[in-house]
């Protein structure tokens, strides 16, 4: 017998001719421009890349990206969380404009951001002038006068606890934002957010209330209702934020340049001693460095991935 076909009726032209222009597209804006970075890579011999690739200055921007980049994405995965809650459950004023608010690291340029950020962190800023004066007044005197009680407490006794505290604080103690590692950490959370909230916002909608409602009347606690019954249902998502904002970070330069100092082996990212190297027309040194960013990035979004789908296995188990 004769199967009859009934044809799938679309807005869009048929699958031959859509699929032939989706793999043109993303050969010409994606995959064309990776391979070039794998070709010019490999015009170093393997000792010269290696050379290249974990050199002193290269290995200390690798553990400042990626650390400063992790430290933000989980502020990101923390507080985003609490602002796409209130975002979503509750009504209060000015709420539009919180909403439209957290879209501006979006819609700024990234060296304004940048701009904008050492400008109020900076000494003279609005909020660095605090930190100075603050550092000036003596941060170590205050944590010392802290530690001291706590010490002799512990020591149980009276004595020394001037110089048990004086042990504990670093001489050198002060909190600096603008030109330091806190900056950069600042600036990787301010274009992070977004992906976070945004990621979160459509799960939490989907998420019924009448769920904790029954939960409470069955005698679960709130904490036992967030981890049991609010937190399985969100997590897939907050992971997918945290991954976003991690690979956004990673990748970040236009609003750290100017916030981090740019002081080799201290507050030099990644990006910047890509960018460093192409200036000295160094574009095999460059090409080389932005190759392990990649596979480094590719393995860490992976490994995000498959545990998104061990998530969703168990849920669905």
């Amino acid at each position: 017998m004769k199967k009859i076909r009934f044809k799938q009726h679309s807005v869009m032209p048929g699958f031959g001719l859509t699929m032939g222009y989706t793999l043109f597209y993303l050969s010409l804006i994606v995959l064309i421009p990776l391979s070039a970075l794998v070709f010019k890579t490999a015009t170093l011999t393997w000792a010269r890349f290696w050379e290249v690739t974990t050199s002193e200055r290269v290995m200390a921007s690798y553990r400042l990206t990626f650390g400063t980049a992790l430290l933000g994405a989980v502020v990101n995965a923390f507080f985003g969380f609490i602002v796409a809650w209130c975002l979503v459950r509750y009504r209060f004023p000015g709420r539009r404009i919180m909403d439209a608010l957290v879209d501006l690291p979006f819609a700024l340029p990234t060296a304004v951001s940048g701009i904008a950020l050492t400008a109020i962190y900076a000494p003279n800023g609005w909020v660095g002038e605090h930190l100075e004066k603050w550092n000036a007044s003596g941060l170590r005197g205050s944590l010392e006068a802290w530690y001291a009680p706590v010490a002799g407490w512990v020591r149980g006794d009276n004595t020394g606890w001037s110089s048990y505290a004086t042990g504990l604080v670093p001489p050198d103690l002060e909190i600096k934002a603008a030109y330091s590692q806190l900056g950069i950490i600042i600036a990787m959370t301010f274009i992070g957010l977004p992906f976070v909230v945004r990621t979160l916002q459509p799960a939490i909608q989907e998420l019924e209330a009448e769920l904790e409602d029954a939960a409470a009347s069955l005698g679960a606690d709130r904490w036992q209702t967030f981890r049991r019954v609010i937190m399985p249902v969100l997590f897939p998502a907050l992971l997918t934020g945290f991954g976003l904002s991690f690979a956004r970070a990673v990748g970040e330069y236009g609003s750290i340049v100017f916030i981090s100092g740019n002081m080799p082996m201290k507050t030099e990212v990644t990006p910047l001693l890509i960018v460093a190297k192409l200036e000295e027309y160094d574009y095999a040194g460059a090409t080389a460095i932005a190759v392990v960013m990649l596979v480094a990035s590719f393995v860490i979004l992976f490994a995000i991935n498959l545990i998104q789908w061990w998530t969703g296995a168990h849920k669905r188990a």
